[in-house]
């Protein structure tokens, strides 16, 4: 399979590439600083660009069967701003299947399910500006005809992969707290292949 991967140097996506290398996959990232990329291998290709640039954004998802995200906030509209140019960019190319990593925070609440986590009591952030830059990268996804999955994992902690988590569709799994860099990144990837959560939000905690 053909996969381009965004946010490939960070946290979540770095794990994700080594899995779909690892199983033989082509990867495709497009990265603003290659030198981040690594290790290399023959599998890959790096494309230097930014997802803020619709045409290097067009660039990259040329030729792949399925796009993963794991690009964060980085106090920036970065989501929401480059969230249209891939879009666009996979109705060009006719590819339907996307996965994203979103946040807790934009998983209904239980407390009152009328709203998002975020908006809710169930959160313990002060801020919510990461949680609404999510929020606005999940309702274009919502209002595409994409088939997307968005994989909302609660606090985030370096760790290995214990590869045992709960996942809830639309809402944190009850009790939940955190879940590692590692599983998270196990269970978006395994979604190339899943078919159980499209056009839905995951939540995951151990």
């Amino acid at each position: 399979m053909n996969i381009l991967i965004l946010g490939a140097t960070g946290r979540v996506g770095s794990h994700i590439v080594t899995h779909a290398l690892q199983d033989g996959h082509h990867v495709t990232v497009l990265v603003r600083t290659p030198e981040k990329v690594h290790p290399l291998h023959a599998n890959l290709t790096i494309i230097e660009g930014n997802v803020l640039n619709q045409d290097d954004v067009a660039r990259a998802v040329q030729g792949n069967d399925v796009v993963i995200s794991a690009l964060n906030t980085d106090g920036t509209t970065t989501l929401s701003d480059s969230m249209p140019f891939i879009i666009e960019a996979m109705y060009g190319e006719g590819i339907e299947r996307i996965i994203t990593v979103g946040t807790a925070g934009v998983l209904q609440s239980e407390i009152s399910p009328e709203l998002l986590r975020y908006q809710s009591s169930e959160s313990k952030r002060r801020s919510t500006r990461a949680a609404e830059e999510h929020e606005q990268a999940y309702r274009l996804l919502e209002r595409s005809t994409l088939k997307w999955t968005i994989v909302c994992p609660t606090a985030l902690r370096d760790g290995e992969r214990l590869g045992i988590y709960r996942v809830r569709q639309d809402i944190l799994p009850e009790g939940g707290t955190e879940i590692s860099v590692a599983d998270t990144a196990e269970l978006t990837y395994s979604q190339i292949e899943a078919s159980d959560f499209i056009r839905a939000r995951v939540g995951i905690a151990y």
